[in-house]
């Protein structure tokens, strides 16, 4: 029964951790299926953190940090969409830059403010987003094997958490079932074709960036008022860079990217579990070796061993108009 708890905790640890890759992996799937290389992800998810964690403790108001964190990645997404597709610049430096630029002026701003190393003071009460009890989750916590299943791992999470779930079946409908997805598809394989129907290729492509920037935006916000209560320097921690490896992963697919993601929460779970822990035969393993497993993965992914991964025909290609 012990084993059974710790498992159903590191369930509920990687369903938590999972989130943020979530929403970063399906804002880099928008931007790149229409042909843009989104490096910038970890930038957007850090400067939103620290929007939404300023507003959120100086207005009180979770749903306004929300809002700024969502305002903040879309303004990093126009930046990337002017310097990589109007401009027809290389895509992955100016994602690099936005990455820089997020990673210092957070802190900057952080100490100017409120002189804290770059963190910003603790949020609390309606200034976070609080977890949602779901029905009949105490009547069923009783039940063995599905009761604390539904109690501990299903409910008890906040709403940007059901989010972020809710976020993969509508990026698969959206990318698959309508004519918006079908021309987002269709322009990071050949835009010349998209073009030559008479649709603009860089209005198409513009719409993907923001919709990567709105997911980022959510991702940030989670990290710093619904994760945590606070914003920490660097505290997306490669999260953006993992997300891109998770999308490589499920080959650029809304519902395998969601189950890459939880593989990867599932590991960086599984670490936080087993620092002090000793393994049968072999003994206590230096945690550092559980901390490295979800980079580790990523190395492993990202050096071609899963197999043939092709991006969209057009990714990272600017394109220009023919005349």
């Amino acid at each position: 029964m012990e084993s059974f708890d710790m498992l159903i905790s590191i369930l509920g640890s990687t369903i938590r951790l999972s989130i943020p890759l979530i929403l970063a992996a399906l804002a880099g799937l928008y931007s790149e299926r229409a042909g843009v290389f989104d490096i910038g992800l970890e930038g957007k998810m850090l400067a939103a953190a620290f929007a939404a964690a300023c507003v959120a403790y100086l207005t009180g108001s979770a749903w306004l940090g929300l809002i700024s964190g969502i305002a903040v990645s879309l303004v990093f997404s126009l930046i990337h969409g002017f310097a990589s597709i109007t401009n027809r610049g290389n895509q992955i430096v100016s994602g690099v830059a936005l990455n820089f630029v997020a990673a210092g002026l957070t802190v900057v701003l952080g100490q100017a403010w409120f002189g804290q190393g770059g963190r910003t003071p603790q949020v609390s009460g309606e200034g976070r987003f609080s977890p949602i009890i779901l029905p009949g989750a105490d009547m069923m916590r009783e039940v063995p094997f599905i009761g604390p299943l539904y109690s501990n791992v299903i409910s008890g999470n906040n709403i940007l958490t059901y989010m972020a779930f809710l976020a993969v079946p509508i990026s698969w409908w959206v990318l698959y079932r309508t004519r918006f997805g079908l021309r987002l598809r269709a322009v990071g394989e050949n835009p010349g074709a998209v073009d030559t129907a008479g649709i603009s290729v860089t209005f198409l492509r513009y719409r993907a960036v923001l919709m990567a920037g709105l997911l980022c935006g959510i991702a940030g916000t989670y990290l710093a008022i619904a994760q945590s209560a606070a914003f920490i320097k660097d505290m997306s921690a490669g999260k953006g860079f993992i997300a891109l490896a998770a999308l490589i992963f499920a080959k650029w697919k809304p519902v395998p990217v969601m189950f890459a993601c939880l593989l990867f929460g599932f590991l960086d779970a599984l670490a936080n579990f087993m620092q002090g822990k000793s393994i049968p035969l072999i003994g206590e393993v230096p945690v550092q070796l559980f901390q490295a497993l979800p980079y580790i993965l990523t190395c492993i992914l990202l050096a071609g061993f899963i197999g043939s991964a092709n991006p969209p025909k057009a990714g990272g290609v600017a394109y220009s108009k023919e005349r």
